[in-house]
């Protein structure tokens, strides 16, 4: 036997790993094995998943007794002493047998094969606590790995559970920091005091009050275009009501930035309105002007007579 201890960030989790004995052993050293395995395994505390797995050199059934603790996925249709042995304790543990519940194709569920090749068992098995059986999400063997060996050296079973971080202490280097005050008062607190005096300054224009102009006129003339513009689309709007939409829709959207811009052959952009026509004309003239095949070969078809035969 062996076991190892994973630090888990809610729970620890315990696999012990185990090796039976064969099928043909006598029922002594089957009983003190299982006497041991059971002293061992009681030492383990209860609120941590335990996973039980290895080579049990058992072959279990789906009959219906064992269903509640190992489904109906398993190779096997007779159970061997080992195999009851196996779903015995697995019984007075509160375990669940995880590898014969996952539905997987034959090559995927034996590990052990005879010398022959011609005879498959399923001896490898894992058992976990029925309270964490639902983490683990799939079991299958591999027969890819050569050990030399009859068993399957590779079962794989997927398992999900959250393990703990181990934290490390950081040394803190310490850095000077830049003092802010002393950046202040060399030359950003110079320009910033030139600046307020230039705005303050009682003997020249203030520009706040440029500013505030400027954009009272543009404001003024904004106004007036729009209005213009309505009055326009009110004298017009009983002569084309298509214009008057379009008017209302153009105020909608406000203003949109027209961008006439045409790519040439070699895909570079020009805007001047000379060279878009020229562009223009070109494209068309190659599109529309195209010189006919005079060559067209003539081509032959063949018919054939239909020959009817009336038989009396």
């Amino acid at each position: 036997m062996s076991c190892i201890i994973l630090r888990g960030r809610w729970c620890d989790t315990i696999v012990l790993n185990v090796h039976t004995p064969a099928e043909d052993k006598i029922d002594d050293i089957k009983n003190r094995f299982y006497e041991e395995l059971e002293h061992v395994f009681d030492k383990f505390p209860k609120y941590h998943m335990t996973i039980l797995l290895g080579d049990f050199n058992a072959k279990v059934d789906g009959e219906y007794i064992f269903k509640p603790k190992i489904w109906n996925e398993s190779l096997h249709e007779i159970s061997n002493d080992n195999g009851v042995r196996v779903v015995s304790f697995a019984t007075s543990k509160d375990l669940t047998v995880r590898s014969t519940m996952f539905p997987q194709r034959n090559i995927h569920k034996f590990t052990w094969t005879s010398p022959d090749g011609k005879i498959h068992n399923q001896i490898e098995h894992i058992l976990i606590d029925r309270r964490w059986h639902s983490s683990i999400l799939d079991v299958l063997s591999f027969r890819a790995a050569e050990c030399d060996t009859d068993n399957c050296p590779v079962v794989e079973a997927k398992v999900r559970e959250r393990l703990a971080l181990i934290k490390q202490t950081v040394h803190s280097v310490h850095m000077e920091r830049f003092s802010l005050k002393k950046l202040n008062e060399v030359r950003l607190d110079q320009r910033k005091q030139a600046k307020l005096q230039w705005l303050q300054d009682p003997n020249g224009d203030n520009l706040n009050n440029i500013r505030c102009e400027t954009s009272r006129h543009f404001r003024n003339k904004k106004r007036e275009y729009q209005e213009d513009k309505i009055d326009e689309l009110a004298v017009n709007s009983k002569k084309n009501i298509r214009d008057l939409y379009r008017g209302i829709n153009d105020f909608k959207r406000g203003y949109q930035p027209s961008s006439n811009l045409v790519k040439d052959e070699n895909g570079d952009l020009f805007a001047d309105s000379h060279n878009i026509l020229n562009g223009w004309k070109n494209y068309f003239s190659q599109l529309l002007n195209v010189h006919r095949v005079s060559d067209v070969r003539q081509i032959e078809i063949h018919t054939a007579e239909l020959l009817v035969l009336l038989v009396p």
